[in-house]
């Protein structure tokens, strides 16, 4: 029996791919952002900026693609996906860090900037 995934349950195998997509985009592009901090001598603004781009366009495309799969409810299933992502980065930044994170306002910004992101692939795809 194939699984349909525009009626059956939650596709937790798809939206983990669809995560690990989002995280090697992610590490592709602050891959080129070190290299051009270590050339171009780049300010702290300009870095911060473009690490919370880097974040929004990662979950864009996981949000695309999990929203081009899926169908139905694009919007919800790019919202989950940029709040998984967020999730995860959080509790690997609460790992690495020794438990030492601060609930800031970078900290919500973010959350909720990766959450729009995820939506607003998934409601383009």
């Amino acid at each position: 029996m194939d699984q349909n995934p525009k009626t059956d349950g939650i596709p937790v195998g798809f939206l983990v791919k669809s995560l690990l997509f989002s995280y090697i985009l992610t590490a592709v592009l602050l891959a080129v952002l070190a290299f051009l901090l270590y050339k171009l001598g780049l300010g702290e603004k300009t870095v911060s900026a473009a690490i919370i781009a880097i974040y929004v366009a990662g979950t864009f495309f996981g949000g695309f693609v999990t929203g081009k799969r899926m169908g139905n409810r694009r919007f919800l299933w790019g919202l989950l996906m940029g709040t998984v992502y967020f999730l995860v980065l959080a509790v690997v930044s609460l790992a690495v860090g020794k438990g030492n994170i601060q609930m800031g306002t970078s900290f919500f910004t973010t959350m909720a900037l990766c959450a729009g992101g995820g939506m607003l692939g998934g409601m383009v795809s």
